[in-house]
């Protein structure tokens, strides 16, 4: 190993084609974005399955993502807006496709309207850096309705496991790209994401799994 002059540590910061690849990486998470509700609706209309999934979580997603465009439409950064749109429409085409089967709870419905109202408070009061400031914070509160649905259902067979790894793509780059730049919104966003996306593909891999031993058991009885 070579050693630094005058007993400095070696650099431990990334090197230029690291770096370059990592400034990338906001990209990479809007290919991942864009078409991140397409096999969750592609699965809904092939099989009329809608066990384990969350109307909460769609509607949610829709406002995040509604609240996004404006955020990013203030920051006059226009690139953004693409994912951004991509995934507002078609959440909220998956929202519509679950009201049609009755997925949303007078409960639902009221913490919808409540945080809507509060996101567009925000946005109203505290301008452009509140705005992206919740937004951060609010993934949160849009993927914990998905994570309770897909672990109280005992076969979460209606949840689209390629959805659930196109999210789990776009947020682990926004990890990447916070990490690189050392920006704790983004870190936390991206820490979030990366967990709720695992603990989903998780469950939808396990009852799969358990689903596809019960039918070999029936078959050998």
């Amino acid at each position: 190993m070579r050693s630094t002059s005058r007993g400095r540590p070696p650099d431990a910061s990334p090197g230029p084609v690291v770096s370059a690849l990592l400034s990338y990486a906001p990209i990479a998470a809007a290919c991942f974005a864009v078409p991140q509700f397409l096999p969750q609706l592609l699965k809904l209309r092939t099989t009329s399955d809608y066990a384990g999934v969350s109307w909460s979580w769609a509607a949610l997603t829709t406002v995040d993502n509604a609240a996004w465009i404006a955020y990013f439409a203030l920051s006059h950064d226009w690139t953004a807006l693409i994912p951004s749109c991509s995934v507002t429409l078609l959440a909220a085409v998956l929202t519509v496709l679950l009201t049609g089967k009755q997925q949303a709870s007078p409960h639902s419905l009221a913490v919808t309207v409540v945080w809507t109202a509060a996101v567009a408070a925000v946005g109203c009061v505290t301008g452009r850096v509140g705005l992206g400031t919740l937004l951060t914070l609010a993934f949160v509160v849009q993927v914990t309705p998905s994570l309770r649905a897909a672990y109280r259902t005992a076969h979460p067979s209606g949840i689209s496991a390629g959805t659930w790894a196109l999210i789990f793509g776009e947020l682990a780059c926004f990890l990447a790209y916070g990490l690189h730049e050392s920006d704790p919104r983004l870190i936390a966003l991206g820490s979030t994401g990366v967990a709720a996306s695992i603990l989903m593909l998780a469950r939808i891999l396990w009852t799969s799994r358990q689903a596809k031993v019960n039918m070999a058991r029936l078959l050998c009885d």
